[in-house]
């Protein structure tokens, strides 16, 4: 529930108005667990809240670290009807992003993903989702500096609750985690990338692309055969114009099928005039998908070809391999 809705639900019950900010800061100011933590509600409104409400977040049902300080984290979340979705810490510079679940499985399938192997299960409310931060946050002693929305499932297919839980998160009132901070990534759905550019939110948009031709890219993202490469390209080129915001596109180097000086220019002629970034991350072998990362001789060529274009690429640092950090990998492994 957003703050609004906690303040009608406590009018409807005779409780003043400052009740629901009460609720609100033990949730995302004191990260509260029970409603009997909450000890200035009275006894008997307490009662009544937690015969109807949970506040408790996702169980830990298995986490895996690697080693030494500041390494990466990835947790296995149980929900409440035994569902199992991921989270992952990943520090650097002094912060902690998050990369959190909208869906438990997928529907989408890309080739080289392990979520979508065991099939989609069903979406995340926006209080599970919520909930994913609100553990971090115990966990953290504090909220993550970054949320990213690039774990298991495809925001875009659960909007409603992906954007409830990104307003809530955001609220400068509670967690207050700054919406430039925030970044959902969609495997290319259309009317999701449509919608957001209308909702006035500074967040930051990502989009996975991995081919410039549609072809290579149904092959990897079956997605393609319904929203075709053209016609995603056009909705981030409107996108970045209404919004006024840089689109960053993720490619996956994979040795032999998408790593080639040709592709590098393909993609950098798809890109043209779209206000945007190039994310490169290095391939993470999965069972499902046989492909292997390129040498870093190729990576750097691959950037050097679109930095020639005027087109800003990166190498995304790759980690978490010895701890099955690649979506999904966790979660098939306790199937």
């Amino acid at each position: 529930m957003n703050l609004d809705e906690i303040t009608q639900f406590c009018a409807s019950r005779s409780q003043p108005q400052y009740r629901a900010r009460q609720i609100w800061q033990w949730l995302y100011c004191r990260y509260a667990e029970s409603w009997p933590e909450m000890k200035n509600l009275p006894g008997p409104f307490r009662d009544e809240l937690a015969g109807r409400f949970s506040v408790a977040p996702p169980e830990i049902a298995k986490m895996r670290s690697e080693s030494g300080p500041g390494s990466t984290a990835k947790a296995l979340l149980r929900m409440s009807d035994g569902e199992l979705i991921e989270m992952v810490f990943i520090p650097a510079k002094g912060r902690t992003t998050l990369c959190v679940s909208s869906q438990a499985g997928c529907k989408y399938k890309c080739a080289f993903c392990a979520s979508g192997q065991n099939g989609f299960r069903r979406s995340l409310s926006a209080g599970e989702i919520v909930g994913e931060v609100v553990l971090a946050a115990q966990q953290l002693g504090g909220p993550p500096g970054h949320v990213v929305f690039m774990g298991m499932g495809e925001p875009f297919d659960n909007y409603e609750n992906v954007l409830k839980a990104v307003r809530i998160i955001n609220d400068p009132e509670g967690l207050s985690i700054g919406a430039r901070k925030i970044t959902i990534s969609t495997c290319g759905v259309i009317p999701g990338i449509e919608r957001l550019a209308g909702e006035g939110l500074q967040v930051e948009l990502s989009v996975s692309l991995h081919a410039a031709d549609d072809a290579l890219r149904s092959r990897l993202m079956p997605v393609n055969k319904i929203y075709p490469l053209a016609d995603l390209l056009a909705a981030c080129r409107k996108y970045a114009e209404i919004t006024g915001r840089i689109i960053t596109f993720e490619w996956t180097l994979i040795k032999n099928v998408n790593d080639s000086r040709e592709q590098a220019r393909a993609l950098a002629r798809a890109l043209d005039k779209i206000h945007c970034r190039v994310n490169l991350i290095m391939f993470s072998p999965v069972e499902e998908f046989e492909g292997r990362a390129p040498p870093p001789e190729t990576a750097g060529m691959f950037v050097n070809t679109l930095e020639r274009a005027r087109i800003n690429a990166t190498i995304r640092a790759s980690k978490g391999k010895n701890i099955d950090a690649a979506c999904g990998q966790l979660r098939q492994a306790a199937l």
